[in-house]
């Protein structure tokens, strides 16, 4: 009798009353994630099988379990697709000058922010900055026509006034990429302090107030300190950042695009939407955007790689 007993107590519990009260304890959290779970099932998850159709002549008509298998068929034409290298090139050149002008920018921000001691102007400061964000493109496209416009623009205006000549900068090819990170960073660059000032006001103070004791001043602090507790941060939005090499956002640049200007202009997002709505070459288009997922997917874990082998934590 004794030894059933005791084998009774070795045999493991099962395990499902556990995990229903750790569930019931953290409902509110659970609660709380949902709407963001829900979000990526539906919108991202579930549209993947919808891929399929890349290896199809789809017609929307037949649906894909009717539609001809035609395998690699429009890969190899977007690849020998006589615009498809200039387009690549303005999409690979666009997120060169956007990780070199834009990425720093939040950086720099953070640390200035952190530098300012009366609250009053650092907060408002944060608000001034925050604000763009929560504009949409048409509206800062939008202003930017108003103020670059040759018709009564603000800019051309300054220039005829100090003896310049007028500039068509929405027209011209020249112009469209500075316009393009401008407008990047005028409505990114504030919104993108948060996480910075958020890792940065983890660092110990003391640190800080050891440095000053040896004789450190702000920037050595900023230098020694304050960059290298944020440096993980840095590395893991960057990596972030690498994923989205050939994603650019569409609204924003198809605001821009012109017939001027679209030898520099035209992106992978704006000819998946010329070829995908406009022209219903809906296969054609899926292979790109296959495509642009599967470069971004395979940069992702070379930068993670990379980031591991110099010492960093990485994304996974």
């Amino acid at each position: 009798m004794q030894e059933t007993v005791v084998q009774q107590a070795r045999v493991p519990q099962p395990r499902t009353s556990e995990l229903k009260k750790r569930l019931w304890r953290n409902k509110l959290l659970y609660i709380m994630v949902l709407p963001g779970i829900l979000f990526f099932i539906i919108f991202k998850y579930i549209p993947m099988f919808g891929l399929v159709i890349a290896l199809q002549d789809y017609k929307p008509f037949k649906g894909i379990a009717g539609s001809e298998w035609v395998g690699f068929k429009h890969f190899e034409r977007l690849f020998t697709e006589p615009d498809f290298l200039n387009i690549l090139t303005n999409t690979l050149v666009l997120f060169g000058l956007n990780l070199i002008f834009f990425f720093p920018i939040p950086i720099i921000l953070a640390l200035m922010l952190n530098e300012v001691r009366i609250n009053f102007f650092k907060r408002t400061f944060q608000t001034l900055v925050y604000l763009p964000h929560f504009m949409s493109w048409v509206i800062i496209v939008s202003i930017s026509f108003v103020m670059l416009t040759s018709d009564g623009g603000i800019i051309n205006e300054l220039l005829v006034f100090f003896g310049f000549e007028k500039i068509n900068f929405l027209l011209s090819p020249e112009w469209f990429r500075p316009t393009y990170i401008i407008q990047i960073i005028w409505r990114e660059a504030g919104w993108g302090t948060i996480i910075y000032l958020a890792a940065i006001a983890s660092v110990d103070p003391q640190l800080y107030e050891a440095a000053r004791m040896d004789g450190a001043g702000r920037l050595r602090q900023v230098w020694h300190i304050t960059l290298p507790a944020i440096r993980s941060v840095i590395v893991i939005l960057l990596i972030l950042k690498i994923g989205d090499v050939l994603e650019l956002g569409f609204e924003h640049v198809y605001l821009l695009l012109n017939s001027m200007n679209r030898e520099v202009a035209e992106i992978i997002d704006t000819y998946v939407y010329t070829a995908g709505l406009q022209q219903g070459k809906f296969s054609y288009s899926t292979a790109i955007g296959f495509f642009k997922s599967f470069v971004g997917l395979v940069l992702v874990m070379l930068a993670n790689k990379l980031a591991k082998k110099m010492g960093e934590e990485g994304v996974y």
